[in-house]
């Protein structure tokens, strides 16, 4: 395999199509290397668009979602991101990338050994990669300018908007298959928010993500 042409091939006929066209993002897309981030055994679909296994029930993202939501999420250096479901780590990298210090959170902690030394070796120094259940919210205190979620989640739990900074956003992909909506909500002022729906899709839900309760007959 050509890598950089398929590389090439990857943005120009998946990710522009899907109106990412900030030319920051498209740079930052040959510059933070998907393929080391992929399972050897699924290297030769590092630019394809599917989901790829990373094991234990985890998969990486499509490359054109992982575009469209840095694209959606507008990161600005020095920006305190957290990241629910690290897995793979690539898009913890994509964030750094940004400028972001980012917060990832994982929950199986083989994956995020893996993840911490993928970043560690691509010189991404401002990723701390916790073991943990952040499905809702994480951490005590802290507050974020930006949260993503990369699974999905029935509902979206209001702890999240308590960790929110001022003028922070929040992008979740919420619902049960086979209707997912990915939503990015900003906060505008104390107590109030607007969201916005970008795309339909569906991922496997976040582990303990919560979910309405169930009438049962």
């Amino acid at each position: 395999m050509n890598t950089e042409q398929a590389r090439f091939n990857m943005v120009e006929q998946q990710i522009r199509t899907w109106e990412v066209l900030d030319p920051d993002v498209l740079d930052l897309l040959f510059r933070v290397r998907r393929e080391d981030f992929v399972p050897p055994e699924y290297r030769n679909l590092a630019f394809a668009d599917v989901e790829i296994p990373l094991g234990r029930g985890a998969a990486m993202w499509t490359p054109k979602i992982e575009a469209r939501v840095l694209q959606e999420l507008a990161i600005r250096p020095g920006e305190r991101v957290l990241e629910i479901g690290t897995g793979s780590g690539y898009f913890a990298a994509l964030l750094a990338g940004r400028g972001a210090r980012v917060t990832s959170v994982e929950i199986d902690a083989t994956l995020a050994d893996s993840a911490r030394a993928q970043l560690a070796a691509h010189g991404m120094r401002d990723v701390v990669v916790e073991v943990g259940d952040g499905a809702r919210g994480f951490g005590g205190g802290d507050d974020y300018d930006a949260i993503v979620l990369t699974g999905s989640t029935p509902l979206l739990d209001e702890a999240f908007f308590a960790q929110l900074a001022p003028g922070g956003r929040v992008f979740a992909i919420v619902g049960d298959a086979p209707a997912m909506q990915a939503c990015l909500v900003r906060w505008t002022a104390p107590g109030a928010r607007v969201a916005r729906t970008l795309f339909e899709t569906v991922v496997a839900p976040l582990v303990n993500a919560p979910a309405p309760s169930r009438f049962e007959f």
